[in-house]
C-alpha cells in the first residue's frame, strides 16, 4: 500500500473497533493485528492510539456537519427543520459506527470529540439561520443561539435513544420530533406526518438555506415569557397554575402553565 492507502486503512480499522468497544477497550496490539501491520507501524501514521482516535473523531464530526449543512437546501420553515432532523437520523442509521463514536466522551481532548461539542458544533450552524429571523420579525437576536442549541440538543438525544432502540421508523421518529418541535405541546398533532422528501435541484448549493418565512415565536410570546422570569407575578397565580399543570393532561399543559 501507499502512505496513504496504508493510513486510511488504519483510519476504518481504529473507526470499526473505537465503535465496538470503545478507546479504553482497543489496543495498539489489536489495531495493528486486524490491519495486518506491526505496531510500529501505527505509531508512525498517528504517533499512537490517541493520535488515531483524534483523526478518526474529527472526521466524524467533519462527515456529521457536512451531512446537516448539506440537508439545509431550502424549502419553507417546517421543511428545514425536518431536513435537519432527517440527516442526523440518516447518519446514525447509515453511519452507526461513528455516531457510537461521537457520544462517547473522547479521552483525547475536553473541547473536541465530545457529544456536548457535537451537539454545539451542529447549532452553531443553525443559530444564523435562527438569528436572521428574529432579526428579520424584531425579535431579540441573541435568543438565536439559546433556540438552535434547544432544537439540535432534541434531535441528538433522541438520536441517541433510537440508535439502540431503533423502533419506531426512521421517518416516523423525525415526523414526532418535527411535530414536537413546531406545533409545542399544547398543539400536538394525533397523527404527525413529515412532508414529501424534497429533490434537489441542481442550483441547490450546500448550506445555503433560504427561509423567508421561518416561523418562530413573535413578540407577545417572548413578552409573556419575559413577564413570567420577572417576579411580577402574584404567588397565589403560580402555585395555581403550577398545581394546574401537574393535573393537566399533555394537551393542555402550555394552557395550565399560562392561564
Amino acid at each position: 500500500m501507499t502512505g496513504t492507502e496504508r493510513r486510511n486503512q488504519l483510519l476504518d480499522v481504529g473507526r470499526s473497533l473505537f465503535a465496538e468497544k470503545g478507546f479504553d477497550a482497543t489496543s495498539i496490539e489489536e489495531i495493528a493485528a486486524k490491519a495486518k501491520v506491526s505496531k510500529p507501524v501505527v505509531y508512525e501514521h498517528f504517533g499512537g492510539k490517541e493520535g488515531l482516535y483524534a483523526v478518526v473523531v474529527d472526521r466524524e464530526m467533519e462527515h456529521l456537519l457536512d451531512r446537516v449543512t448539506g440537508a439545509l437546501s431550502g424549502g419553507d420553515p417546517r421543511e428545514l427543520l425536518e431536513q435537519a432532523a432527517l440527516a442526523l437520523l440518516d447518519y446514525v442509521y447509515e453511519d452507526t459506527d461513528g455516531f457510537r463514536i461521537l457520544v462517547r466522551d473522547s479521552p483525547v481532548a475536553a473541547s473536541t470529540g465530545t457529544f456536548a461539542s457535537l451537539i454545539s458544533d451542529i447549532a452553531s450552524q443553525v443559530e444564523y439561520i435562527l438569528a436572521r429571523e428574529f432579526k428579520s420579525r424584531g425579535l431579540e437576536t441573541k435568543l438565536a443561539g439559546l433556540y438552535s442549541q434547544a432544537l439540535v440538543g432534541m434531535v441528538a438525544l433522541t438520536g441517541q435513544w433510537w440508535l439502540e432502540a431503533r423502533k419506531p421508523k426512521r421517518d416516523e421518529v423525525a415526523a414526532h420530533l418535527v411535530n414536537l418541535a413546531w406545533n409545542g405541546l399544547s398543539h400536538l398533532e394525533a397523527k404527525p406526518r413529515l412532508l414529501p422528501r424534497r429533490q434537489k435541484r441542481s442550483d441547490d448549493r450546500p448550506g445555503r438555506v433560504v427561509a423567508s418565512d421561518l416561523a418562530l415565536p413573535d413578540a407577545e410570546l417572548l413578552d409573556a415569557v419575559q413577564d413570567a422570569d420577572s417576579n411580577d407575578v402574584p404567588v397565589e397565580v403560580q402555585s395555581a397554575a403550577r398545581k394546574d399543570a401537574e393535573s393537566a393532561p399533555v394537551g393542555g399543559l402550555a394552557a395550565a402553565v399560562h392561564p
